[in-house]
């Protein structure tokens, strides 16, 4: 099948084709839940969800099943006084009654409001509060975390011994006759940032990003009709939530949900259970899939169509290991809670692939790098990426809820991230603009440092920081997780550094580093550079005091 050119189709981009994808006859206005349910349930036989257990139990649930059992959720929150616009959150593993949740909020033409599992009370209540949110649907696993002070009412889908209806029939008159009628502008999902340099900042998301959701696994996913697709980041989080939820829904394509804990294991079982050939995830899953090495690999080799990685930059080791080992290709793709995926190396369009790049800005969207002085830069100048909202019909972001958006600057959205050019027109990732070092006169990426250590055959997880230097302003500190089989010694610091100036420059090379058993990170994956600098500032401190 002919791949369609790449800048064709950001020439052709048509914003009223794009929305003409939400519609469905015979329902008046829009609504999520028809989008993502509804006008795909005619067919009774077409599946939703691939559903498997931690002990490997599988189950497949079709978008009619998904429908009927969201229709006696939704009068269960209506009877709770659930209606349009209030927010409704969801505490529960990856299992069909998640799914089940979240259409059913949106059925009613309320806000779903996604929760991890993994969120101690605080940080629950902290979002329950900035929301407002209404109902909580949880488990009897999480039921505990929500406190009394956060001024909700749970809905325990366990308390009754419920199967998959939550075992409450609230009788007659609470469903409407048909989903609620909203406009595109209209929120459907109620997003927190990842909160990795401050507290999260509350978002709304409306209906007519689902257009540029479906873009992304088209276009930039590559999915197709014939593909089992599965996407391992969980629905507590963006890139789950709007690429595991609510794309795959929309396009009326069945989506896989592993309920257990990540491991390689189960994720090799899980692609074997299904056929799954189309994988997306983050690069945490990725070298974790390296670290168990070749002969795991061995029996998926050439079977795995596509793999699109996302949540950092993807290092090229990572690149190159999955065409040796998997014959898959995996492709680097970028995007923010804001806004959603906007710079991808395509699987499903045809353009130059650059190791090391990002790509190429998605159909419906303008991308730039700017100078402090928000002028545009030419190839190879760093400087911030910003998005040019005038020229980008599909982004959706109006703003934080009740504070300043202080990223909006005249028709730029900024990103906060530094990249740079290339002579091709794709773009590379340097690092966050907070993250970026300076070190003699020099500014250093830590993602190149990063990815030059990953290289090495000791190393399966780096993370780079400036160190403050009073002969250099900073110095470059590594911290490195090793390989099963390695133990920290001078030795090994002496060869990273060695392989580093070989891979790199004789100036970008870490002149300290500290083993560690783990790096810190945010919950959804994303390493957490901030914590390692706050660490050595603490030092720091700490030895001027002594």
């Amino acid at each position: 099948m002919a791949v369609p050119d790449y800048f064709g189709e950001v020439a052709r981009f048509d914003l009223a084709s794009a929305l003409a994808g939400l519609e469905a006859s015979g329902y008046r206005g829009l609504n999520a839940a028809v989008i993502c349910c509804d006008r795909h349930a005619t067919d009774p036989a077409r599946v939703a969800l691939r559903a498997r257990n931690a002990d490997g139990e599988t189950r497949e649930w079709t978008f009619a099943e998904l429908r009927r059992h969201s229709e006696r959720v939704a009068a269960l929150l209506a009877s709770l006084g659930v209606g349009k616009g209030d927010c409704v959150a969801g505490l529960l593993p990856r299992t069909a009654d998640l799914l089940i949740t979240i259409i059913a909020a949106w059925r009613l033409g309320a806000v779903y409001q996604p929760l991890f599992t993994a969120f101690g009370p605080k940080a629950i209540e902290y979002r329950l509060l900035e929301a407002g949110t209404k109902v909580v649907v949880t488990d009897a696993a999480n039921c505990d975390k929500i406190g009394a002070d956060a001024g909700v009412a749970v809905v325990n889908i366990q308390a009754n011994d419920a199967d998959h209806d939550f075992g409450i029939d609230v009788g007659p008159g609470f469903l409407p006759d048909e989903p609620v009628a909203c406009g595109l502008d209209d929120p459907f999902l109620i997003m927190f940032t990842s909160g990795t340099t401050g507290a999260p900042k509350p978002l709304f998301v409306p209906i007519r990003a689902i257009a540029a959701f479906m873009g992304y696994l088209t276009d930039g996913v590559g999915l197709t009709a014939d593909d089992r697709f599965w996407n391992l980041a969980d629905p507590g989080w963006a890139y789950g939530l709007y690429y595991a939820v609510t794309a795959p829904l929309a396009l009326g394509a069945a989506t896989t949900f592993y309920e257990g804990s990540f491991t390689v294991e189960s994720t090799y079982e899980t692609i074997e259970a299904f056929g799954i050939s189309c994988l997306a995830g983050s690069p945490t899953a990725y070298r974790r899939i390296i670290a168990a090495g070749p002969g795991a690999a061995a029996p998926f080799k050439g079977r795995i169509r596509t793999v699109s990685s996302a949540g950092e930059a993807l290092n090229p080791e990572v690149i190159r290991w999955f065409d040796e080992h998997l014959e898959a290709p995996i492709r680097d793709h970028y995007g923010q809670t804001e806004m959603g995926m906007v710079l991808c190396n395509h699987h499903g369009l045809s353009h130059p692939v650059r190791v090391g790049s990002a790509g190429f800005a998605s159909p419906g969207f303008r991308l730039a790098i700017l100078s402090e002085g928000l002028e545009e830069l030419g190839p190879g100048e760093p400087g911030v990426l910003a998005v040019d909202r005038s020229q980008s019909p599909l982004m959706w972001f109006a703003g934080y809820l009740g504070r300043e958006t202080s990223s909006f600057v005249d028709r730029w959205y900024l990103t906060g991230d530094m990249c740079e050019a290339n002579e091709d027109g794709s773009i590379s990732f340097v690092g966050r603009s907070d993250d970026v070092i300076t070190t003699s006169g020099y500014r250093v990426g830590p993602f190149d440092v990063e990815s030059a250590l990953l290289e090495h055959e000791a190393v399966i997880e780096s993370a780079v920081i400036g160190k403050p230097d009073p002969d250099r302003t900073e110095i470059i500190k590594a911290f490195v997780v090793l390989q099963e089989g390695f133990e920290p010694s001078g030795q090994i610091v002496d060869s990273l550094q060695r392989h580093v100036k070989t891979r790199l420059s004789a100036h970008a090379f870490p002149r300290e580093i500290e083993f560690v058993p783990s790096l810190p990170k945010t919950p959804s994956g994303k390493t957490q550079h901030f914590v390692l600098r706050a660490q050595e500032k603490a030092r720091a401190e700490s030895a001027s005091i002594t």
